[in-house]
């Protein structure tokens, strides 16, 4: 009787490692089914990553070449136009100062006195009018300094990251 009892222990003991080792088997390839693709997919998605990334940097870096070509051109012009500016300021001040002791040459002539007169404010809002281009132009030169620090920092930030 002990002998049966312990044979039937035995079998069912061996019955269910059985079953344990198909569950165990089934569960398995159920996780093969999903894990296998799963990775495959990441691969790609990172490979894709990659590829999306380094054309995007080698855009940026002739994106900041041509945008730093322009820029040593545009700054020179701006220069130049800027000097332009201080000599027109200079020739306008002369002019106001010729203006001004015809002025009182003039105070005789009481009709040329009222065109001198209207010529001076023509001249004095040409003044104004080559003050306000000149501030203008202060405020290029500005804003396309600006435009060269936030392209070039992050471009040479960028081109850290460049294997060449």
């Amino acid at each position: 009787m002990k002998s049966q009892e312990v044979e039937l222990d035995s079998v069912s003991d061996r019955e269910g490692m059985t079953r344990l080792s198909e569950v165990f088997e089934t569960s398995a390839r159920r996780w093969e089914l999903i894990i296998y693709p799963s990775m495959f997919a990441f691969v790609v998605l990172a490979a894709y990553g990659f590829f999306l990334i380094y054309r995007l940097a080698g855009d940026m870096h002739y994106m900041v070449i041509s945008v730093d070509t322009h820029m040593s051109v545009l700054s020179s012009n701006m220069q130049s136009m800027s000097e332009n500016m201080g000599q027109m300021t200079t020739n306008i001040r002369t002019m106001t100062v010729s203006l001004d002791s015809m002025e009182h040459k003039m105070g005789t002539l009481q009709p040329i006195l009222a065109s001198m007169e209207s010529m001076d404010e023509s001249m004095k809002s040409m003044k104004a009018s080559t003050k306000v281009m000149t501030v203008a132009t202060r405020n290029m030169q500005y804003d396309m300094s600006r435009l060269n620090e936030n392209v070039g920092r992050p471009m040479s930030f960028m081109n850290s990251f460049m294997p060449w």
